[in-house]
């Protein structure tokens, strides 16, 4: 092996660990973002972690793809920063799952269609004016793991399980159950 493909491997090498183990460097995703939802601001449901107060979930820093779409990296941290909140047995800060996320309502049809792609937990939006929930639409999520650990729940460690890289269906598996707003 050539000294330059070395280096360039080791240069490879530090910059992906570092892009994977750091939420800080995860240049263009946001914690907390405002996502502008049927012409409103709402943020995701959570702990009031982000900048001013602004809620989302633990662990996960967002950019928006699409009009209802968004993509996000989630990370082992817990609210307010808490380490190795989601898992015991990954590193603190460690990239645990890349997110796809679209926003639409619930049906039962929806339910079983997102499913199918992989897309079993929804969470709620609530509005930044005034933190109540959307009337009608939940942001459908997706985890692909991109290591193997245990989750250990983070809020819901009755649902704790072993993670291989892959979508993870056993992630907070909520899609069946109807949102009712």
């Amino acid at each position: 092996m050539s000294v330059k493909k070395s280096i360039f491997g080791a240069i490879l090498f530090v910059s992906v660990l570092a892009i994977t183990a750091t939420p800080v460097l995860a240049a263009g995703f946001t914690h907390a973002p405002a996502i502008t939802v049927d012409g409103e601001g709402y943020y995701l449901a959570g702990a009031p972690d982000g900048e001013g107060g602004a809620s989302d979930i633990p662990g996960h820093y967002w950019v928006q793809s699409g009009p209802d779409r968004l993509v996000g990296k989630h990370y082992n941290t817990g609210p307010f920063g808490a380490p190795s909140w989601w898992s015991s047995d990954a590193g603190g800060g460690e990239l645990l799952y890349v997110v796809t996320a679209v926003i639409d309502t619930w049906t039962p049809e929806k339910a079983e269609a997102y499913a199918a792609r992989g897309y079993v937990h929804y969470h709620e939006l609530v509005s930044v004016a005034d933190g109540s929930p959307h009337p009608t639409k939940v942001i459908w999520l997706k985890h692909t793991a991109v290591t193997s650990f245990t989750l250990d729940g983070g809020p819901h460690p009755e649902l704790s399980h072993e993670v291989t890289p892959g979508i993870d269906t056993g992630f907070i598996p909520n899609g069946s159950m109807p949102y009712n707003q």
